[in-house]
């Protein structure tokens, strides 16, 4: 038996065997263009750990039949990066996935660079953290940035039982019986992981005697003490997982905190961190709103301290955020206006903007009667004048319709109902 690890093993070697990620490797789309035409540039990829970011970076060596090399930015020194730029002088390209490639210190980026700028290195950084904020602006502008998510249940279930039946990499040679339950356990719980689902799949296997027949019968409850997280009632849609985000975000908007945490502690003990992190910063603003603006940073601050620690721990901020939530006064008045904005403008309901509001700013423009008559409010000592704003088509129209439940909008509620009652539409 194969000593490394299943999920190693299985790593994808060509483009056409990595499995989800389809907006950047299905057919047609960017990496498999630039694999097709072997016309490679360097790129970060980030997401959550185990969704293939290592996969696609030895896929598109596979694929292109280039040296590939691995780095990581912490731990390997600048005198593994030498060894590297000798191969790549050698062999005229190397592709380096080099990981964690946010801790990329000074010294071994300044000797990355001419590589980079010269294509010997065909650098693939990998990083969970988000490129725009935690990479160096000079490696991140000489990178194509790609956005991985979490595998969907469907492609988790093909992982699997490629995993089962291949006889050379994966678990084909073995006599299985893996029960549905298990298999949908495997995918699904591990919240889009596939590493983490194929390391608990061979631990399953590997720990699990035959039966008479030499049979090795994987049940869910095998499955829940490979993977350490328990099952929960799906059905084979995935309603029961969208049933209990939508309790969730009701749950918070009725100011529940107790069925609030309940439905984060099912999700928490599902392990899915993404949607948590989705649903909380989405009830922010959408029910919490201007009633308490603040909530939707320190949303924000809580979601992003939670996928830095990750669980157990993460479960102390997210729990922060929604008891704050749950008892935060609710409006939905700002997106409920900008729905009905959409909504005009879908409609055909927009009309010209008003002369004196268009752009003045070039030569002609007064001839045309661009700005001609526009009044400067900073020039008015209210800070406000009376104009014309909306098209002629919607003058008079008001979208926003404040809610009082919470002191940051009820002043605002006074300043707008100020402004309009002095006609300033």
């Amino acid at each position: 038996m194969n000593s490394q690890p299943l999920a190693f093993r299985m790593r994808p070697r060509t483009i056409d065997e990595v499995v989800g990620q389809e907006h950047l490797v299905g057919e047609g789309k960017i990496i498999s263009r630039m694999v097709k035409a072997k016309q490679l540039s360097s790129m970060i990829l980030y997401g959550p750990p185990g969704i293939g970011k290592t996969s696609i970076a030895s896929a598109i060596a596979g694929s292109t039949k280039y040296a590939f090399r691995s780095l990581n930015a912490v731990t390997n020194n600048k005198k593994d990066m030498e060894i590297v730029a000798a191969e790549a002088k050698m062999s005229g390209k190397v592709i380096l996935l080099l990981d964690e490639v946010h801790r990329l210190d000074k010294a071994k980026q300044d000797f990355l660079l001419p590589y980079l700028e010269n294509g010997m290195i065909i650098l693939v950084g990998a990083t969970t953290s988000n490129p725009y904020h935690a990479i160096n602006p000079a490696i991140r502008s000489r990178c194509q940035i790609f956005e991985l998510f979490p595998l969907e249940k469907s492609d988790m279930v093909k992982a699997i039982e490629t995993a089962l039946h291949d006889e050379e990499r994966g678990l084909g040679k073995y006599k299985i019986d893996l029960d549905q339950n298990a298999l949908h356990h495997f995918a699904a719980a591990s919240s889009g992981d596939v590493r983490s689902a194929l390391n608990a799949l061979e631990l399953a296997v590997l720990s699990t005697e035959t039966d008479i027949d030499g049979v090795i019968h994987i049940t869910v409850e095998v499955a829940e003490e490979c993977l350490q997280k328990k099952a929960f009632s799906h059905d084979k849609d995935g309603d029961a997982h969208y049933d209990v985000l939508s309790a969730f975000q009701k749950s918070i908007r009725g100011s529940d905190v107790n069925a609030a945490l309940h439905y984060l502690g099912r999700m928490i003990e599902a392990g899915d961190l993404p949607s948590i992190s989705r649903r909380l910063l989405v009830t922010a603003y959408e029910d919490i709103g201007l009633a308490n603006p603040q909530a939707g940073p320190r949303a924000l601050a809580a979601v992003q301290t939670a996928e830095k620690i990750g669980f157990p721990e993460a479960r102390i901020p997210l729990a922060n955020a929604v008891i704050e939530l749950c008892l935060s006064p609710k409006s939905n008045s700002a997106y409920k206006a900008m729905d009905e904005a959409l909504s005009d403008i879908r409609s055909g309901k927009s009309g010209e903007v008003p002369l004196h509001l268009k752009d003045a700013h070039y030569k002609g423009a007064e001839a045309l009667g661009r700005g001609i008559d526009y009044k400067y409010p900073h020039n008015y000592e209210s800070g406000w004048v009376k104009q014309q704003y909306l098209p002629d088509k919607l003058k008079g129209k008001e979208y926003y319709k404040p809610l009082k439940t919470g002191k940051f909008e009820q002043a605002l509620a006074a300043v707008y109902e100020k402004i309009n009652q002095n006609g300033i539409k």
